[in-house]
């Protein structure tokens, strides 16, 4: 199912610290970066934060700007972004000012904590998941009920550490503060965990008065099925690689990345590259990577159009070619049509062969986009 695009917003000490252990919240943004931190707000649809930051600091979570609220109005946005939480007890401060400022409110919680909620008459829409919280469920659920795009979330850091670490956090805006605050008890942006391997990529670096922000992409692939946000950040690519594909009346437009498990680009194609007018992109991707690499047992194909089990072109199709590389997971937008080979089936070639396919729909219309005039309506 379709996520929104999740970014974690942060502040931290030099030496990665959310706060102090005093009584008032550390100031640790500039005035200029706290305008910053509004703008970003009001460009999504929600911002989220955990029970303990309600709990801890009873922050509203506003858009502070007239001029950016009015905005939002004027594009037929509400005046403030939706307000979300989570906790698994549902027990929380009914007059806490994140249930009374701002626009609508929802709060993710198990079976037991919605009746706690209800029974406390916390103000806003009580959405019960069942005997445990789950991030994916919350996130869907944001996306297909709430029509949330973009989700930001604020904290803390217990909530930032669960989305890492199940690869669900497509954006990192960390600002860096010059400032120490050296108690082990205070609270840190990241705690422990199972967190997916590789660097993540630096997008953007912008001193904003005496404070640094620094923007961070994941790059690690997801593992088995379920799908990572680094695995929508490459997929976006592949079908960046389909624009590029010289025009063809007898062939898709495609393209493919290879990416290892740790994030690192192994190779990238799209059809038609070069001079090979019949060159299918999951083929010349191929082409470029050392055979004898062992990163491939591990890695992920990232293509806009599932990979052909059949061609007239080449002895080989790009399902065989996969797994003939050892690659055993691919990551697709859509499904091949009867355009050209009617049944065609490259995703059971490649389950028969034991690779994992994951498709991800949402990224279907811009695969099709360099391919409309092939395509019926």
């Amino acid at each position: 199912m379709p996520y929104p695009h999740v970014l974690l917003s942060a502040a931290v000490s030099l030496d990665g610290y959310l706060d102090d252990t005093g009584p008032e919240r550390l100031l640790l943004s500039s005035p200029a970066d706290f305008d910053r931190v509004d703008e970003v707000r009001a460009s999504v649809d929600a911002i989220l934060v955990g029970a303990g930051t309600i709990r801890a600091d009873n922050p509203r979570l506003l858009v502070n700007s007239p001029g950016r609220r009015a905005a939002r109005v004027a594009d037929g946005l509400p005046e403030y972004p939706l307000k979300v939480t989570v906790s698994g007890s549902g027990d929380l401060d009914p007059t806490a000012r994140f249930w009374h400022t701002g626009g609508e409110k929802v709060l993710y919680t198990t079976d037991k904590g919605a009746e706690r909620a209800h029974a406390l008459g916390i103000a806003a829409d009580v959405v019960p998941l069942g005997d445990a919280l789950d991030w994916r469920r919350v996130l869907e659920h944001l996306h297909d009920a709430r029509g949330v795009r973009r989700l930001m979330v604020e904290g803390g850091g217990r909530i930032h550490t669960q989305l890492m670490t199940e690869g669900l956090a497509d954006e990192i805006q960390l600002v860096l503060a010059p400032l120490f605050v050296g108690d082990p008890d205070a609270p840190r942006l990241f705690g422990p965990g199972a967190y997916q391997g590789g660097r993540l990529r630096l997008v953007e670096t912008r001193p904003i008065g005496d404070v640094v922000l620094m923007r961070y992409e994941p790059t690690a692939p997801g593992t088995g099925p379920l799908p990572s946000a680094a695995d929508r950040h490459w997929l976006a690519l592949a079908c960046e690689l389909a624009a590029r594909c010289p025009p063809s009346e007898t062939a898709f437009s495609v393209g493919a990345v290879v990416v290892a498990a740790d994030g690192t680009e192994l190779a990238r194609g799209h059809s038609r590259e070069g001079d090979d007018p019949v060159v299918h992109a999951e083929e010349a991707a191929l082409a470029k990577a050392d055979p004898t690499d062992p990163r491939l047992a591990g890695a992920t194909v990232y293509s806009s159009l599932e990979p052909c089990a059949r061609r007239a072109s080449r002895p080989a199709p790009c399902a065989r070619l996969i797994l003939d590389a050892g690659v055993r997971r691919v990551v697709t937008a859509w499904r091949e049509p009867d355009t050209f080979v009617t049944d065609a089936d490259g995703s059971a070639v490649l389950a028969e062969g034991g690779a994992t396919v994951v498709v991800l729909p949402e990224f279907e219309q811009l695969a099709k986009a360099p391919n409309a005039h092939l395509l019926d309506g």
